[in-house]
């Protein structure tokens, strides 16, 4: 009887394919390539290699919400947006002059002793302009993240602490109605239209704080609540003491920048809202261009 072959018998050695040294004898179920344990990614049967998982990954259309956002279950911008409140007024204690450096100024008055005054026309030539007058737009943005320093006495603390639990708790929500993306801009264009209706109506007051961008927060839950259809008796009563806060803080806060956010919010949440789900991603994007642009405008026109 002739003796078997060695080869007959023993099988082909393979090796994984991101893996040359490594030798294995399992497949891919999907492309059939030969993957080590380190590789094997646990499918409904067998095993897949990495790049057929993430494959079809791609191919697995995302979850929206009504209103067209990724559907997210931590308000990651929510924490991000609190986390930078935070450390601007913690940097506010250790240098107090980032207030009058980054807040909400339209027109002021820097003189030659390095005081700031109100602005006002033909001033002398030792004084120059500060504030967006001058081109310092930015401050239309990180006014929106500094508020009243802890030398203003316990409503200097209050101040920030009030803001921080009205984003958190209005936050939440409006993020996981219009997932992330929709939710920042919402934030941002709010925080800015506050900016602008402060600057054409009161441009020589220094503003500061997160409450325009909250009261635009306010607003967006409102038109989202009756987007979707919920019990409006809880949010009404929610809007009844929100305004009447409006009414109430007018007395020593920027009313201003309250109504400047809470009308942009409510601008841009409607657009969101209610854009045709057949383009509904282009026009939502046109709306908020177009609102940012018309901000943009008007805080030209008021240029002195």
């Amino acid at each position: 009887m002739e003796a078997e072959s060695p080869s007959a018998t023993t099988p082909e050695v393979t090796t994984c394919y991101r893996h040359p040294k490594v030798e294995t004898y399992v497949g891919c179920t999907r492309c059939e390539r030969p993957i080590c344990p380190d590789c094997m990614r646990e499918a409904a049967v067998g095993f897949h290699c990495p790049d057929c998982v993430s494959e079809g990954s791609r191919s697995i259309r995302q979850a929206r919400t009504v209103f067209g956002g990724r559907v997210s279950t931590v308000p990651l911008v929510t924490y991000v947006l609190i986390g930078l409140n935070i450390a601007a007024y913690l940097a506010e204690v250790v240098r107090p002059g980032i207030v009058d450096r980054f807040g909400m100024l339209g027109a002021g008055l820097i003189g030659p002793d390095g005081a700031h005054y109100r602005y006002v026309g033909g001033f002398p030539g030792a004084f120059h302009v500060e504030g967006v007058a001058a081109g310092e737009w930015y401050r239309m943005l990180t006014g929106a993240f500094l508020h009243l320093p802890p030398t203003e006495g316990v409503f200097g603390v209050l101040h920030v602490a009030v803001n921080m639990w009205s984003l958190w708790n209005l936050g939440r929500i409006v993020e996981t109605h219009l997932g992330r993306v929709r939710y920042l801009a919402l934030y941002l264009l709010s925080a800015f239209g506050s900016s602008v209706l402060v600057y054409l109506i009161a441009p020589d007051t220094l503003t500061v704080g997160a409450s325009g961008a909250v009261f635009g927060l306010g607003a967006a839950y409102y038109v989202t609540a009756r987007r979707l259809g919920a019990d409006m008796s809880g949010v009404n009563r929610f809007m009844a003491y929100f305004l009447l806060w409006m009414l109430i803080s007018a007395g020593f806060a920027s009313w201003q920048g309250h109504l400047g956010g809470l009308l942009t919010g409510g601008a841009v949440t409607l657009a969101l809202a209610y854009a045709p789900r057949e383009r509904r991603t282009l026009v939502q994007g046109a709306a908020c261009g177009a609102l940012l642009l018309l901000l943009v405008a008007l805080t030209v026109l008021k240029q002195p």
